[in-house]
């Protein structure tokens, strides 16, 4: 019974990102979702009160597979490289745009725009955790976790104009930014 309702729910969840794909947020309906599902309307009603919740659960599940795939990279590179590090980070979140359906539009927050700040700090939260594990410490003295925040913030601002401005990703703008982090990164973290 329960890895059943746990199908439904992956088919409501990748039907919702298949739409958001086609459409748009402003277009996404719960209805629209359980047809492309193949599911009764009060399936997707006992998941989701409306299509906000539903978009806020395929966001989490996103954030649930990023952290999945980054600790999973992490674990084959030595420990003491925190570029590396950096890099999956990075790469996983641009391979992530590209292949993940409903990634571009919605990654790990809501697609209208609100509580970027919060997701922003979760997602922040996450990477610091990752990259301390990776690397067995905080080597910049506790300045790691601020510097994840500000990263963030910064890599969502331009990895998202990269992602309007092509659909798989404007180049310049995706190498410029992992060229910003490096080298803010390296402020923080080659200090020590």
């Amino acid at each position: 019974m329960q890895q059943r309702s746990a199908d439904r729910l992956d088919r409501i969840l990748d039907a919702c990102a298949r739409v958001l794909d086609e459409s748009g947020y402003e277009a996404l309906t719960t209805r629209g979702v359980a047809v492309r599902a193949d599911v009764p309307i009060g399936s997707v009603y006992r998941f989701f009160a409306d299509k906000r919740a539903m978009a806020e659960a395929l966001a989490r599940r996103n954030l649930d597979a990023y952290t999945a795939q980054v600790e999973n990279r992490l674990r084959g590179l030595p420990g003491d490289g925190w570029r590396a590090g950096l890099d999956v980070c990075f790469d996983t979140y641009v391979d992530m745009k590209r292949t993940v359906p409903g990634f571009i539009l919605l990654d790990f927050g809501p697609p209208d725009g609100r509580d970027t700040g919060e997701v922003n700090r979760r997602v922040a939260e996450q990477l610091h955790g990752l990259l301390t594990g990776h690397l067995g410490r905080d080597p910049s003295g506790g300045r790691l976790a601020l510097a994840c925040l500000v990263g963030v913030h910064a890599a969502d601002a331009l990895l998202g104009l990269a992602f309007r401005t092509d659909p798989e990703g404007d180049q310049a703008l995706i190498a410029e930014t992992r060229a910003l982090l490096r080298t803010y990164l390296a402020d923080v973290l080659d200090r020590q």
